[in-house]
This record gives structure tokens, C-alpha cells and sequence, in this order.
């Protein structure tokens, strides 16, 4: 087995990195193996920061953005530090490497008012798939899950009062939902098909089998493009404004980061930006020496 095969293995096995994160890295690795020319698992012991600073400027001169190659020179770093570690390399040359600076991007999200229960209820049909599509857009921006999180969502998993979603290395966490939200799901049971996958998933489709990440992604970008101008429509986006409604309206960063299944808090903390956005605007115009003439 290669290196780069031994560490992808570590990475689904120890590390029980997603299907997405696992091909991304895979990727990366081949990028780089076929600009190094390296033919060999040995090879990598002949690394140096000099060939990857030159693949730097050769992914930057073709038109990579600076986030893109951020992102592939962190996966060289968990390498080559898998490598030390495992002794397959004397040393690490990403040490002498700093990668070009990226611009924080705020989390995109739709207005409170552009999703309005009654708004957002008049998009959708009483049939099996209006109902089955309400269900999705509500629980996307009710409880803030992943696409990925959805699609596996069991029937077992579903209580009047919660759902046990299975997040990022296996990680369980139980995400509380309203009583409105409980009668959609109730009211979707009754119509859900039969078929191969409807006994074990709470979302199939007409024929009762599996949906695919880019079926729901375009039911949910076909919907959103009805009430928001927003520059993405996607379901992630969905995912921010549930965090950043949550934050406008009081919520603390420990429990949305529960309720998100981050690992550590830095990744929730990029939402107090639009929360600070929201309290700026509400100073502004509320204050008497702080509005805006």
C-alpha cells in the first residue's frame, strides 16, 4: 500500500473524515505527487519547501484563489505531519511554507422576514413531494443539519420532540424541534411511499429510494429562488441563518455549537459577525446619539 493510500485509510479509518473531505484530500495529493513527479512512496522523503513553494506559484499563475490553495497546502501539512510521525520521512518541509492570506468570508443568510412561516408555506403544494419538500426546507433552517445530515435522517431517529442526527466522524447529537415542525413530519408520514429505502429513511423520493445530494440541493435552490436574492441558495445557507437567527435572537455560542455539532468553538464564533452586524444596525437607529441622519 502507498503512503498516500496508508494515509487516506488513517483518515477514514482513525480520523472518520466525510466521503467529500476524503475525496478532496485524495485529489490534493495527486495534484501535487504529478506536478513533483513523484513516481515513488519513497520519494516524499526528497521533498523539500522549494518544490512546494513552486507548486504554490504554479497553482496560483492557474488561476487557484487563494482559499483554494490554503485548502491544499493544509492537506500537505496533515501529511507530511502523518508522515513524520509514522517515520516515513526524516522531515517536514511545510514548517518553512505560509500559505497566501485569505480574506475571511462572512457566513451568507436569508432575512427573517424573506422566510416567514406564512410565506415560506405558500411554496409548497399538499402533495407528497410539497410536503416532503416543506419538510426539508424546515428542518434545514428549524435545526440547522447538514445536507449530508438529512439525507441518512432515520425514521427511528424522529421523536415528537427531537431528532438524533449522525454528524461528522460519527459524532451523535440530538437536536430538540418545535411541535408545528412535528405535525409536518407527521403529516409527510402518511404520504411517504413505500419502497426499498422508506421503512429505514425518514426522505425518499416518488419511488421510495434514497435522495441524492443533488436532488435536495436543487429543490432547495429552486425554492429559496423564490424569496431571496441572496447571492447562494443552497442548503448550507439555510444551515447560517438558523445559527444567525439563532444569535439575533439570544441564543448562546455554546449551545448553537452544540446544536451545529462543531468540534471546538472557533467554528461557531464566525457567526457573532453577523450578530454584531445585527446589534450595529438595531444601535444605530434606535439610540439618540447613535442614529444615522
Amino acid at each position: 500500500m502507498s503512503y498516500k493510500d496508508s494515509f487516506i485509510h488513517y483518515l477514514q479509518v482513525e480520523k472518520r473524515y466525510s466521503k467529500h473531505t476524503i475525496l478532496a484530500y485524495e485529489e490534493d495529493l495527486d495534484q501535487f505527487t504529478t506536478f513533483a513527479e513523484l513516481s515513488k512512496s519513497a520519494e516524499w522523503n526528497e521533498v523539500n519547501h522549494q518544490l512546494v513553494r513552486s507548486w504554490i506559484v504554479h497553482l496560483i499563475e492557474s488561476g487557484q484563489t487563494n482559499r483554494t490553495v490554503s485548502r491544499k497546502l493544509s492537506c500537505l501539512r496533515s501529511f507530511f505531519k502523518w508522515l513524520l510521525s509514522n517515520g516515513k520521512v526524516e522531515q517536514n518541509p511545510m514548517l518553512r511554507i505560509r500559505g497566501p492570506k485569505v480574506e475571511k468570508r462572512l457566513p451568507q443568510f436569508v432575512k427573517q422576514s424573506e422566510i416567514d412561516s406564512v410565506r415560506i408555506e405558500q411554496l409548497f403544494s399538499s402533495d407528497f413531494e410539497g410536503v416532503r419538500d416543506r419538510l426539508m426546507f424546515e428542518l434545514f433552517y428549524q435545526t440547522g443539519i447538514r445536507l449530508s445530515e438529512l439525507i441518512e435522517l432515520k425514521n427511528k431517529d424522529v421523536t415528537s420532540g427531537s431528532i438524533k442526527v449522525l454528524g461528522k466522524r460519527n459524532k451523535e447529537r440530538i437536536i430538540p424541534i418545535g411541535k408545528d415542525l412535528y405535525e409536518i413530519i407527521r403529516s409527510y408520514e402518511k404520504l411517504k411511499p413505500s419502497g426499498p429505502d422508506s421503512q429505514l429513511l425518514l426522505f425518499v423520493k416518488k419511488d421510495g429510494r434514497k435522495m441524492s445530494s443533488k436532488f435536495v440541493y436543487r429543490k432547495i435552490n429552486t425554492y429559496l429562488g423564490s424569496v431571496t436574492n441572496a447571492e447562494k441558495k443552497s442548503p448550507h445557507i439555510l444551515r447560517h441563518t438558523f445559527a444567525t437567527h439563532m444569535l439575533n435572537n439570544g441564543a448562546g455560542l455554546e449551545t448553537l455549537k452544540e446544536l451545529l455539532g462543531h468540534a471546538n468553538l472557533s467554528a461557531t464564533q464566525v457567526y457573532t459577525h453577523n450578530s454584531f452586524a445585527q446589534i450595529n444596525s438595531i444601535y444605530s437607529h434606535a439610540h439618540p446619539r447613535g442614529r444615522k441622519k
